[in-house]
């Protein structure tokens, strides 16, 4: 698996990491000649204090003199090696982290574009915890990997194996004494990898539970009261804590024990270096100062290996944490053609099976109708029986598992969602507001509407009414999801963000079931007047709604049990006419 696989990179991001570990790799070889520079004079130094001539030490035989070189010459070299660093240590700084945390936001946005296009079925599967743990944990963490870890390991890789080719050239044998420990200590972290990554598995799905709860309960708090259940609901949370904390201890206990035992074995090659060069030295087959550089080499490449072990766990945690995301862009897309050109709007079913998943229950079954261009459609029948889930089979907000759905003759299935969305202007039994002002939101459903077309808009939905008590009018912003509104003012602007959209295509699943009695008459009058001409499905459980429809479906089961204008369906006497005769009888019902 590449490396763009195993941490969800982009092809800049690989290229990124790349140049990270190549300038790292520069940086800790001029830092090393640095250690060149100490070993320079100090064999001039010895040379001059043991009496010999400079010849004797190990640069005498390029006849050069370190001592006879004026201090000003040294004071150049000085600041010239210092500005070399300081730009090496610019370039690392800004491969390591600067370009590269550019990689986390690419990568959140291919996340968003990716959540954009997904079929509304995905979001039936994933969890909104889960989904928000990827998008900011799941990247913060392989961000952390790739812009710490990688550079840093890879940097390290190298350094070692160019100090390796040039240390052979001094002594072979001191060579091997000093760095035989680092390939051992990688061999030995990466050879418990396989139990490791397991662990930080289970360790990323605890925490992943515990956060799914706490989103639950801040969704659920209002139910969680009224049942006087806090006690019982936080102990649940408080397991879930418990067992996240034990697993993370736990992971992090044996990761530490893992690193800290390759740190032991790095530090080992110090020692076999002291112990091997002493004897060579004693045996007189090794000078002083060639064990005395082989020292200072070892101490100094150690640093960047150690650092990068000490991190080596960020690893582990980032290819579970790079598994999730790569799930994430594996699922298939809702994917259509740009091309679009109906033939009017007439929203047409053909024999349209759906269900969740391939082994999930059978929702509809062999459902045919058409919705008519100027005509509204109304789908009744009781809850369960897939009224719903036809409206969102006809915007392709899923597709369905057999036959098909066409507007205007083109199959929905061919078309790219965002271009068949742009025909239809949706009012769902659920409103989604966002925490903005009720004109930003009303202006939602187009952005480029002027201020007169969103009151216009507005006052069509009989939005005035309650506005108009607000401190700031249209410009009152309304809380997290309209949390300032009764829930018939969100609906209302619900329908108004739809009525503004100006859409061939209009569905109102349940539009009127928050509104009492006058705002229905209200709304549905200025329905009336503003969506002649359009293709109209609503979704309703009112009769007195559906009576002024100009076509009923009535679905049972997830099947079509009738279908005509009401007066030819009251007349059969069949499950419309039976649901009708209900709601009658509930209206005389009191306390």
């Amino acid at each position: 698996m590449s490396i763009k696989e195993k941490y969800a990179l982009t092809d800049e991001g690989v290229k990124n990491v790349k140049l990270g570990a190549v300038w790292t790799t520069v940086t800790n070889l001029v830092v090393f000649a640095g250690v060149g520079f100490v070993f320079i004079v100090m064999g001039a130094l010895v040379a001059r204090l043991t009496g010999g001539a400079v010849e004797l030490g190990p640069w005498g035989r390029l006849g050069f003199d370190p001592l006879a070189v004026p201090v000003a010459a040294w004071a150049a070299a000085l600041a010239a090696y210092l500005v070399v660093l300081f730009v090496c240590e610019r370039f690392q700084y800004y491969y390591q982290y600067g370009v590269i945390y550019k990689e986390s936001g690419r990568q959140r946005i291919a996340l968003a574009e990716r959540l954009r296009k997904l079929p509304l079925s995905f979001f039936g599967r994933r969890d909104l915890a889960d989904l928000t743990e990827t998008l900011m944990t799941d990247v913060k963490t392989t961000e952390h990997a790739y812009s710490h870890v990688l550079p840093e390991l890879y940097g390290a890789y190298a350094t070692m194996a160019i100090a390796f080719a040039c240390l052979l050239a001094f002594d072979w044998r001191l060579a091997v004494a000093s760095m035989w420990s680092g390939p051992v200590a990688l061999l030995l972290l990466f050879g418990v990898r396989s139990k490791l990554q397991p662990l930080m598995r289970r360790t990323r799905m605890a925490g992943l539970r515990t956060s799914e709860f706490i989103q639950e309960a801040l969704e659920c708090v209002r139910e969680v009261r009224a049942t006087n259940q806090e006690e019982r609901y936080l102990e649940h949370i408080y397991e879930s804590v418990d067992e996240a904390e034990r697993r993370a201890v736990r992971a992090e206990m044996t990761t530490g024990v893992c690193v800290n035992g390759a740190q032991i074995v790095l530090r080992l090659g110090f020692a076999t270096t002291l112990l091997a060069g002493a004897g060579f030295v004693l045996e007189g087959t090794c000078d002083f100062l060639t064990l005395f550089c082989f020292l200072l080499v070892v101490s100094r490449i150690y640093a960047p290996f150690d650092q990068a072990l000490m991190l080596i766990a960020e690893l582990f945690s980032a290819r579970t944490a790079a598994g999730r995301m790569r799930d994430f862009f594996a699922e298939p897309l809702a994917a259509g053609g740009e091309a679009y050109a109906p033939a009017g709007h007439d929203v047409v079913f053909e024999h349209v099976g759906f269900s969740y998943g391939e082994d999930g229950e059978q929702v509809l079954e062999d459902v045919s109708f058409t919705a008519r261009e100027g005509e509204v459609t109304a789908l009744v029948g009781p809850s369960g029986s897939g009224k719903s889930t036809c409206a969102r089979l006809s915007c392709r907000l899923w597709d369905a598992s057999s036959g098909r759905v066409t507007v205007g003759g083109v199959d929905v299935s061919s078309v790219d969602p965002e271009v068949l969305l742009r025909d239809f202007s949706v009012v769902f039994q659920d409103v989604t507001l966002f925490d903005d002002t009720v004109m930003g939101n009303i202006r939602l459903g187009r952005r480029g509407a002027t201020d007169e077309e969103v009151l216009a808009a507005a006052r069509a939905a009989n939005c005035d009414e309650f506005v108009s008590r607000m401190p700031e009018g249209y410009g009152t912003m309304i809380g997290e999801n309209g949390a300032r509104l009764s829930g018939g003012e969100r609906q209302r602007i619900s329908i108004a963000r739809a009525l503004l959209k100006d859409a061939p295509v209009v569905l109102l699943d349940e539009a009127t079931a928050s509104l009492d009695v006058e705002n229905e008459t209200q709304v549905q009058g200025a329905l009336s007047r503003l969506l002649a001409g359009r293709t109209v499905i609503v979704i309703a459980h009112r009769m007195r709604t559906v009576m002024a429809a100009d076509r009923v479906v009535v679905l049972d089961a997830g099947r079509v049990a009738e279908q005509g204008t009401p007066e030819e369906l009251l007349r059969r006497g069949g499950l419309f006419a039976r649901m009708v005769r209900l709601q009658r009888d509930s209206a005389d019902w009191t306390l």
